[in-house]
């Protein structure tokens, strides 16, 4: 556990459902000691099976750091844990029940949560005992909970300093959550607007009898939401579970709220519970897939059958010219969005004290790419304050106010409009460094097209790549080998970090492909001494060089960071030697790499080679930053980040922390070559003709007569297969595939 969480280790989750042993899970992928708790002890152990079935842990071993008991009879196990989060019915008498259960046992100073999404705190602790009503929060998490990085917190008036501290440390240290705080409210932000959204979404559709198919497409890419829309997050929530969801609002919110303008469950949606369609969990919702599996039906809004989906529609590029459209798309644009974005901007400061804290849980719990005030300020208030006036919508007075925008940067720092109706500072969490951060309030060292160099402070700078999933290009290398000729006059150490969901796809397979087809084999051979040449300066550097990751790192992607001096990646960063599955080998050194942190991990010259001849043929990301620990990717000095917004701060500690190891070329021992054949042998049965072409070209690299091979070697060797390989037509036919659908061809 983190140094700075050391006061929560032992944690205590009560109630195993889907949620409740979710969050149980996921404090074990971060180390704590965690009780879980149900009425029955199986239905405790039933929770922590569905996780692991689920997904739940980033190492099924992980499970082993959950007890299961029954709170009838095992309620004495929370005497000795630092949190407890209840995680039971949402019923107010239940809960209170179990509080006052919970305060004969719990030892003071423990804090206490609910993962309530309906009731309000001050309800919880309206009987409450003072002392633990001092350690009483609501924290709320989203599904899944190992997944998911929102979490909405309440802290009452009762609510201690300490406690809101202690648990804010380690819910962002340690379980990687982005922490909102929120009033205490019906639904918080998030599931308030979201669930007004989907709301809004639904009957606006059924008034205006929009096709569903062109529904999601309105609300999706153009407004930067997600490509489900509406109809398709119906589906994935489940039909039968949103109205109850927007039922509870409507229960608890004034008659003047917006939400009671729509029905928590038109007609429409009644018919096909009673029909059993629920969306995905039951196999068919408003979409299904048709009979013949290759295409999908739709629920036609006007007759509730299932029809064959549609194309989308063609949509207009600019938002601005999508919502003034008289089509049918524009108007149902409007009809949901305006009211959406004036819905929450109408909330504000009774759900947040700023709107930028509203963004970040819509980010963050939607996966919308902008927050409603971020889209308000891309439309222009005073134009979206004008039509809404037009369109004889009440005007929200923060809108009225916020002539100027919602945000703005001054001086190198983000500020947002906020009541009681000035600019105010965003502040920035302690520990955290964020690319997009970057780029809004700091001029770059250098930059090009291929890269920029940033300066992190401390004396640390940082590349980011620019290119397409930031593949490999030759202007990317030599970006790269300028920034490693600026760090030593701006900088005393570099971070190499990328942010979105590629941290880097590798080389760039589509280049490498033209200059197969077309024979070139002495520039195939260039581009990969470049890269040899360029990811050894990396290694060789008299400066340390940290690997920076927090999505997918494959190929050259995941050789770079081999040769960095320290890596700090991501919990759920995945990274791996995928050559094989487009007919190649990793050609810059990554082999090398990867057999020097076997020799590193005590295993002998047999075991290690057989572990990178099965891993490379194998072709496989490692699922995350544990799985990449016990395959030897990283190493136990290099860093494990849970919050992927803290990645970059603790990189720049860590390089901080490191001297570059620059050593002489490194050697090996290697095992003879019928030891590796039995390994391909033993492999036969599972892999196709041309990966026991490779599997070959490994033994051969791989294999030794007793002498020692240096590093150098190694790689020549790698680089005559990988030649002879990119030469050949079923590599050709493997790179064409993934290039044409993304996925490999078992040839």
């Amino acid at each position: 556990m983190p140094s700075s969480t050391t006061t929560i280790r032992k944690c205590a989750v009560i109630g195993a459902g889907t949620m409740g042993s979710g969050i149980a899970a996921h404090l074990a992928n971060a180390g704590a000691d965690v009780l879980l708790l149900d009425i029955d002890p199986a239905l405790a152990a039933a929770g922590v099976e569905r996780q692991l079935k689920a997904g739940g842990f980033m190492l099924p071993e992980f499970a082993a750091r959950i007890r299961t008991g029954s709170i009838r009879t095992d309620l004495a196990l929370l005497s000795d844990r630092d949190w407890i989060v209840e995680a039971v019915a949402e019923r107010l008498d239940i809960k209170r029940t179990l509080f006052a259960d919970i305060a004969t046992v719990r030892k003071p100073g423990c804090i206490v949560s609910s993962n309530t999404s309906t009731i309000p705190l001050a309800d919880l602790v309206q009987e409450m005992d003072p002392a633990m009503a001092g350690c009483m929060l609501v924290t709320h998490f989203f599904n899944p909970p190992r997944q998911m990085r929102l979490l909405e917190m309440v802290a009452g008036p009762r609510t201690h300093p300490d406690a809101i501290a202690r648990i804010s440390s380690f819910l962002t240290i340690a379980l990687g959550k982005t922490i909102v705080p929120c009033k205490d409210t019906p639904g918080f932000i998030a599931n308030r607007i979201g669930c007004f959204w989907l709301a809004a979404g639904l009957g606006e559709a059924l008034r205006l009898g929009i096709d569903i198919e062109a529904a999601d497409a309105v609300m999706g890419k153009p407004f930067g939401l997600p490509r489900t829309g509406i109809f398709g997050l119906y589906d994935l929530i489940g039909i039968d579970l949103m109205p109850g969801l927007i039922r509870s609002l409507q229960d608890n919110l004034p008659e003047t709220d917006a939400i009671h303008a729509y029905a928590a469950e038109p007609p429409l949606v009644s018919t096909l519970l009673e029909r059993g369609l629920k969306g995905r969990k039951s196999g068919a919702g408003f979409y299904r897939v048709s009979k013949d599996r290759h295409t999908r039906d739709v629920i036609c809004l006007r007759t509730g059958d299932y029809r064959e989906q549609k194309p989308a529609p063609t949509l207009p590029a600019d938002v601005s010219m999508l919502l003034n459209s008289d089509s049918i798309e524009g108007q149902y644009a409007w009809a949901v969005m305006s009211r959406t974005l004036a819905y929450a901007a109408a909330l504000v400061p009774d759900i947040a004290d700023r709107p930028d804290l509203v963004d970040e849980a819509m980010r963050l719990g939607y996966a919308w790419t902008s927050g409603p005030f971020e889209l308000i300020d891309r439309l222009g208030g005073a134009w979206f304050a004008e039509h809404l006036a037009s369109d004889n919508q009440p005007v929200p007075p923060l809108l009225r106010t916020a002539s100027s925008g919602f945000y703005r940067v001054t001086d190198g720092t983000r500020e947002v409009f906020a009541p009681p109706g000035h600019f105010t500072l965003i502040p920035q969490p302690a520990g955290v460094i964020t690319l997009p951060g970057l780029r809004l309030t700091r001029t770059p060292v250098w930059s090009d097209k291929a890269a920029t160099l940033w300066d992190i402070g401390e004396g640390v700078g940082l590349l980011e790549f620019h290119t397409k999933l930031n593949v490999f290009t030759g202007p990317l290398l030599d970006a790269v080998q300028t920034a490693l000729a600026l760090t030593p006059t701006h900088f005393r150490a570099l971070v190499i970090a990328n942010d979105g969901p590629v941290f880097s796809a590798g080389a760039d397979l589509k280049a490498m492909l033209a200059l197969s087809e077309a024979g070139n084999r002495e520039d195939l051979r260039e581009f990969l001494l470049d890269g040899q040449h360029v990811f050894s300066s990396i290694a060789r550097a008299p400066f340390p060089v940290i690997g920076a990751a927090s999505a997918l790192a494959v190929g050259g992607g995941c050789e770079i960071l081999l040769h960095t001096h320290r890596m700090a990646l991501h919990a759920e960063a995945r990274i791996g030697l995928v050559e094989s599955q487009v007919g190649l080998l990793p050609g810059w050194a990554g082999i090398a790499q990867w057999l020097l942190r076997h020799k590193e991990a005590g295993l002998s010259p047999t075991d290690a080679a057989t572990a990178v001849l099965r891993g490379v043929l194998k072709g496989a990301t490692a699922s995350c930053a544990f799985a990449a620990r016990a395959e030897h990717l990283l190493r136990p000095s290099d860093g494990i980040v849970m919050n992927a917004d803290r990645l970059i701060a603790d990189a720049r500690m860590l390089a901080l922390a490191t001297e570059p190891h620059r050593s002489d070329d490194t050697t090996f021992f290697l095992p003879s070559r019928d030891v590796l054949e039995t390994t391909l042998e033993d492999l036969a049965p599972a892999i196709t003709p041309h990966d026991r072409t490779i599997g070959n070209a490994l033994a051969d690299i791989l294999s030794g007569t007793g002498h020692p091979v240096s590093a150098s070697d190694l790689t020549d060797r790698v680089t005559r297969h990988f030649l002879d390989l990119a030469l050949s037509e079923p590599s050709r036919d493997r790179m064409r595939q993934m290039i044409a659908t993304g996925k490999p061809l078992r040839n």
